[in-house]
């Protein structure tokens, strides 16, 4: 089940910062961008637009930028980019639910939480949807995982680096968390730098450079390759990286 079907980005402003990144000129040649499985993957190096693009998706379809659900409207401090205009989507099916996770404000939704929770009525606590333990008692990676476990099901649920505070065991739970959803009917977008992530078994892999946009396979990946080639000889790669 796809929420989303395609997206098109056009009209974007040369003045704007984002105008500067290689995935929104290279999104704008491709014209519609269409998704093929419950589960895709965008990856490449930092400052590529992962993030802008996923920001930009969840706004377009309803979500608050500093991440949440549609429900969550709070703003830290609007630091979006203006993107999301430049965007149309084909919508699929209707989602029942939705979720932006962003890693680097995961922070700010979980104080958003304890807020709505002391206005709420006990009997409509925010804070149970999320494990009931307030995310802020947890350690980062179990606040992480509890968001998934009992909060996402079978939604559309867009995730920027999920696995930023996840230890290599947990990145596993999550490939199971993921089955999980998908079983349920979840549509996942994912930017994440992570090689166990990106085995998630049928995930299209987009990968991003400066010149081009292009599916890849799991084993041709830049960051599956480098990271095996790095295991495979750490001392080797050691001696390349620090020789003078």
């Amino acid at each position: 089940m796809l929420y989303i079907n395609a997206f098109r980005v056009e009209g974007i402003e040369s003045g704007e910062y984002y105008a500067q990144l290689p995935i929104a000129q290279l999104l704008q040649e491709m014209g519609w961008f269409r998704f093929n499985s419950p589960v895709t993957f965008f990856v490449g190096e930092n400052g590529s637009g992962k993030s802008t693009l996923l920001e930009a998706l969840a706004v377009c379809a309803g979500m608050n930028a500093e991440g949440g659900s549609r429900n969550f409207r709070f703003a830290t401090k609007r630091t979006e980019s203006g993107l999301h205009e430049c965007i149309s989507l084909a919508r699929g099916a209707r989602e029942r639910d939705s979720f932006f996770l962003r890693a680097e404000s995961f922070y700010n939704v979980a104080t958003e939480i304890e807020r709505l929770d002391e206005i709420a009525a006990p009997t409509r606590r925010i804070s149970e949807s999320y494990g009931g333990i307030s995310l802020h008692e947890q350690s980062h990676g179990e606040s992480f995982l509890s968001l998934v476990q009992n909060r996402l099901d079978g939604g559309l649920y867009i995730l920027d680096e999920p696995e930023a505070a996840l230890s290599p065991t947990r990145q596993m739970t999550l490939l199971v968390e993921f089955q999980r959803m998908v079983k349920a009917g979840a549509q996942l977008i994912v930017a994440t730098h992570a090689p166990i992530l990106l085995a998630y078994p049928g995930a299209e892999i987009w990968e991003i450079t400066r010149d081009s946009i292009a599916l890849t396979s799991y084993e041709s990946c830049d960051h599956v390759r480098v990271t095996r080639r790095f295991l495979n000889d750490p001392q080797g790669m050691l001696r390349q990286l620090m020789e003078d």
